[in-house]
């Protein structure tokens, strides 16, 4: 059965949903850094909600990391550390993209719509994984996380649509909920195979309504 979802649009959450889970990077920060990862990482994800939602720069995040694990790091060595945690984070799952590219494939709208810091804007809209949305959300750009209501609701007003027409994925079941919360129909993420049912069950139901009589 296509992947076509007429009348929907389908709007994918990027971080360990199209993206795989950066641990390669994660282990070459702790060498780079020299903070260890339970000291580490705690920080990195606090400090991480106020770089997605556009209150820190990369720049002031960094440092923000440096001050409250007791380092001192030059722009060099930071733009090193944000070097190998960005391109960490543009190693994607095959299978996850491969149904993103069926879907645009068979005419149904796609759209993405990510908790990310300004630097994720163009890279997103620019690689050749971009060209498969009509428009991409960055919550820095808007000032706001999801599942805050209000990112779901400018992201169907920028595709015209009405809530009960988006179809929402995301890896953090909080986020699938909060698109669920004004309407939306929202798919809690756990791998390739549960989105393909996922997806082919909406395709089904919306077969059988057009055939249905009036």
């Amino acid at each position: 059965m296509s992947l076509f979802l007429p009348g929907r649009v389908v709007v994918f959450d990027y971080g360990e949903v199209i993206s795989r889970t950066p641990h390669a990077s994660r282990d070459a920060l702790v060498a780079a850094t020299g903070v260890p990862a339970d000291e580490l990482f705690p920080v990195y994800q606090e400090l991480r909600h106020d770089l997605d939602r556009g209150d820190l720069s990369v720049l002031a995040y960094w440092r923000a990391i440096a001050e409250r694990t007791g380092r001192t790091w030059s722009t060099a060595e930071i733009h090193r550390f944000w070097a190998i945690d960005f391109t960490g984070w543009f190693e994607v799952d095959p299978d996850t993209l491969a149904i993103v590219e069926e879907l645009h494939d068979a005419g149904t709208r796609l759209a993405l719509l990510s908790n990310a810091g300004f630097d994720f804007g163009d890279p997103y809209r620019r690689s050749p994984m971009g060209s498969l949305f009509e428009t991409v959300v960055v919550s820095a750009e808007e000032h706001v996380l999801k599942p805050d209501a209000s990112i779901y609701h400018d992201t169907c007003e920028r595709l015209g649509i009405v809530p009960a027409q988006m179809v929402f994925v995301d890896n953090r079941a909080e986020n699938a909920a909060g698109a669920e919360a004004i309407g939306a129909v929202g798919h809690h993420y756990t791998s390739p195979a549960a989105l393909r049912a996922f997806l082919l069950g909406l395709a089904d139901t919306g077969a059988t309504a057009e055939k249905e009589p009036a």
